[in-house]
């Protein structure tokens, strides 16, 4: 019988898999709904909450499920709020391998490219407008 530990926290790259998303996805929705902001570490890094997994899990229903556009599904969340609930939303069962500590592979490695990449996109657009 394996027990897991709970996790407070998740990386990006966990909580796509939890989510069954890409990890672009849940940047973009970082930016685009204000009840989601995951904090960030020491080294930048974005850390995933039990809360931001439910609230994911409730834009992900808006947005796949109910086929709301990001524009409607934010306009929802304005007037319905998220649920009281929220927090019950994430199933106490996450996915054993993402519990377990995950070894350095090359897609790990690209994943890093394609994050720092896009960080740097952004930094750019950043600058150019201000």
């Amino acid at each position: 019988m394996q027990h897991a530990i709970k996790k407070l926290y998740h990386s990006i790259t966990e909580a796509a898999k939890i989510i069954g998303e890409e990890q672009h996805v849940l940047r973009y929705w970082e930016r685009e709904f204000s009840q989601l902001r995951p904090q960030k570490n020491r080294a930048g890094n974005r850390v995933y909450t039990r809360r931001d997994l439910a609230v994911l899990r409730v834009i992900k229903r808006l947005l796949r499920d109910e086929r709301y556009t990001v524009a409607g599904a934010k306009e929802y969340l304005k007037q319905q709020g998220l649920p009281e609930d929220v927090e019950n939303i994430i199933e106490d069962v996450v996915p054993v391998e993402t519990m377990q500590a995950e070894r350095p592979t090359k897609t790990m490695g690209q994943d890093v490219v394609v994050e720092l990449r896009a960080i740097a996109s952004d930094l750019r657009m950043r600058l150019a407008t201000s």
